[in-house]
């Protein structure tokens, strides 16, 4: 199987994957008010839209990417030095603003179960900076001289969701006790924060100084 990574870039995908999947974020704050809002089922069908979404952005991703390496290696490599630079920023970020979680419960009629869909999904597909994020994090994983980097980049793609979604619902079956547990525990936050910001520089510097050599 050409398609799936080396082990070790596997365990260290699944471990920025669920990092990831655990910081306070926009998919996260709407989670857990459409659980709120509308209950569990409601929210559940939103994060599979958003689950969606990220299919949509992986195969952009990778068709792109691989457009990209055949035309011009090199231009492949900028952008994954870029990538690496964004991912610092992002870290730096994490750090000087930290995670917002601002969750209101918002009364209304509940929607159907393609509107919550809808909305996981558009939400998703129509935020620029997961757009900018799938495009700098994936290339990370893979080599501009790999001959199955296409697939490569649909397996993270796919990964991604496989580890993402299950703590998406688990965030979802325990809205009402986690929004107040993480509006109230702010330190935990900061040290999702840090450690956002340690695995990222890590993964910036291990890309500049590959770069270098």
């Amino acid at each position: 199987m050409d398609f799936v990574p080396s082990l070790p870039t596997l365990l260290t995908f699944a471990a920025a994957s669920l990092l990831l999947a655990a910081t306070p974020g926009p998919d996260m704050t709407l989670s857990i008010s459409r659980s709120l809002a509308q209950g569990r089922k409601a929210a559940l069908f939103v994060v599979l839209g958003t689950g969606l979404g990220i299919v949509v952005h992986t195969m952009l991703v990778a068709f792109g990417i691989s457009a990209l390496i055949t035309a011009s290696p090199t231009a492949f490599l900028v952008l994954k030095t870029g990538g690496a630079a964004y991912l610092f920023w992002l870290a730096v970020q994490a750090i000087r603003h930290g995670s917002t979680l601002s969750v209101k419960k918002i009364e209304g009629a509940k929607g159907t179960v393609l509107s919550n869909v809808a909305t996981g999904f558009w939400v998703n597909i129509l935020n620029p900076k997961v757009v900018i994020f799938f495009m700098t994090f994936l290339p990370q994983f893979v080599s501009a001289h790999d001959p199955s980097v296409t697939g490569k980049l649909l397996f993270l793609g796919f990964f991604f969701i496989v580890i993402g979604m299950p703590v998406n619902a688990m965030v979802v079956l325990a809205a009402d006790w986690l929004a107040a547990w993480l509006q109230k525990n702010r330190r935990f936050m900061r040290a999702l924060d840090f450690s956002f910001a340690g695995v990222f520089s890590v993964f910036a510097v291990k890309i500049f100084v590959t770069q270098a050599r």
